[in-house]
């Protein structure tokens, strides 16, 4: 059982940046997708981006690419979003999720996740 935990939410004004940590336990053999999905009041989940713990391949919400980066640190297993330029619509709870993965076109945001963690906030305040 793959387990996940958020950290790094805050309050920000806009245009400045917050770096989000996911640290993850549980793993077993074999390649992962983790990303990070966000939530707002009223608003459906969205993917905001994705990485192949294998192959390393990206993905991101076409709303946040050239602001947000997601990395890992494989040796920590630690998932990072760094989230530059934010803007008040970036405002929302963010979930770290994780599932396997056979193929790295398995990590899109489009697919399913299988692990989520509890969430943490971001605020931005215009």
């Amino acid at each position: 059982q793959v387990q996940l935990e958020e950290s790094g939410g805050g309050s920000v004004q806009a245009g400045g940046s917050l770096r989000l940590s996911c640290t993850a336990s549980g793993y077993t053999y074999g390649s992962y997708c983790m990303g990070w999905f966000r939530q707002a009041p009223g608003k459906e989940r969205e993917g905001v981006a994705a990485i192949a713990t294998g192959g390393g391949t990206k993905y991101y919400a076409d709303s946040v690419k050239g602001r947000f980066t997601i990395s890992l640190d494989n040796d920590k297993k630690t998932l990072y979003l760094q989230m530059n330029s934010l803007k008040p619509e970036d405002a929302a709870m963010y979930f770290c999720a994780a599932r396997g993965a056979y193929s790295e076109s398995w990590c899109r945001l489009t697919e399913r996740y299988n692990y989520w963690g509890q969430g943490t906030q971001v605020t931005v305040s215009s």
